[in-house]
């Protein structure tokens, strides 16, 4: 019954962190000398890939990041081992904050902007996180689970 709460807990801290990111907060500011608070709409997928000025291509990503998440919630209630079922809901919890976005805005809220010696990673956000924490525990027990078989 735990796992149940953990999307629900991503999607709210998700929207919360980005709401504070777009309610006034005096944006780009530097928190350390590698990381800064950044403003960034992601209109594209990961590493803003398949961004689009279009009007049609904020639906298509939402329309198959919600079959993608629709999947990943079929295994989620399906799943027996807890530490995948960590992992879905982890995934889960992003992937629905991130859609959220992409409904309200047609594009993702990204804030968090690490970099060092003139490089930057792309803005990303909590349920950037999320989904890749919890892709992350599903190949780490993939391997693991692997091994113990042989």
């Amino acid at each position: 019954m735990f796992f149940y709460f953990i999307p629900i807990f991503i999607i709210f801290f998700d929207q919360l962190t980005k709401w504070m990111i777009l309610d006034d907060m005096p944006v780009p500011f530097e928190v350390t000398p590698f990381f800064n608070i950044v403003l960034a709409m992601n209109k594209g997928v990961s590493f803003s890939l398949f961004a689009s000025d279009t009007a049609w291509m904020p639906w298509v990503l939402t329309g198959i990041g919600g079959l993608i998440t629709t999947l990943i919630a079929y295994w989620f209630f399906k799943e027996k081992k807890e530490i995948i079922k960590l992992a879905l809901a982890l995934i889960l919890g992003g992937a629905v904050g991130n859609i959220i976005d992409r409904v309200r805005f047609g594009a993702v809220v990204d804030f968090l902007d690490f970099h060092a010696f003139g490089y930057h990673w792309p803005a990303f956000n909590i349920a950037d996180m999320m989904i890749c924490l919890g892709v992350f525990i599903i190949v780490i027990e993939a391997i693991f689970s692997r091994e113990k078989e042989e």
